[in-house]
């Protein structure tokens, strides 16, 4: 009689010890699709930054770009892919901004003759698993006055223009902001 009762309960505890197991391996599942979803996204979110590098540092900066009529990276097919990475990629908008609200030319550059030539980026970054994140950056470089802009590279910048810098001061930033960020 003993024999058949550990027989009875052995069956009744296997049902729920796999029952637990499974629930255990599913929930172990969604951990590790979380983790990677949020790897992805923080990969989205550097390559958004790596597009306001690249905007930033472009070598052809003027304002000739404007908000209807922007600079955009790429102009047209796909976005080109981060450096080291296969998934990612990102894209730009860059225009120039005639009235920041609340930005004026530094009293140290108008007195040495110099403007302040504020200019926007919109960067957006994607990874895989649809990953993406936009920020959008502000940023102006001094020149003198009446300045419109370089669209000459420097010498040696033909093949490499990521490593160039556009003419004259260096950028200072603004403002940024990530869109849609809680």
């Amino acid at each position: 009689l003993q024999h058949g009762a550990a027989l009875a309960i052995g069956l009744l505890l296997l049902p729920i010890a796999t029952l637990l197991a499974v629930s255990a391996m599913a929930t172990a599942t969604l951990e590790l699709r979380m983790a990677a979803n949020a790897e992805y996204q923080q990969r989205a979110f550097e390559a958004a930054e790596f597009a306001i590098e690249q905007a930033i540092h472009s070598v052809d900066l003027g304002t000739g770009y404007t908000y209807s009529a922007p600079k955009l990276v790429p102009a047209s097919g796909a976005p080109p892919a981060v450096p080291g990475s296969a998934s990612d990629t990102y894209s730009y908008r860059l225009y120039y901004d005639p009235t920041p609200a609340g930005a004026a030319t530094p009293p140290e550059a108008v007195s040495a003759g110099l403007e302040a030539y504020h200019f926007v980026i919109e960067a957006a970054g994607a990874s895989a698993r649809g990953a993406k994140d936009v920020h959008i950056q502000g940023f102006y470089v001094l020149h003198p006055g009446g300045w419109s802009g370089s669209t000459t590279l420097p010498a040696g910048c033909e093949t490499t223009p990521a490593d160039c810098v556009a003419p004259g001061s260096q950028p200072e930033r603004t403002f940024w902001r990530q869109q849609d960020a809680d």
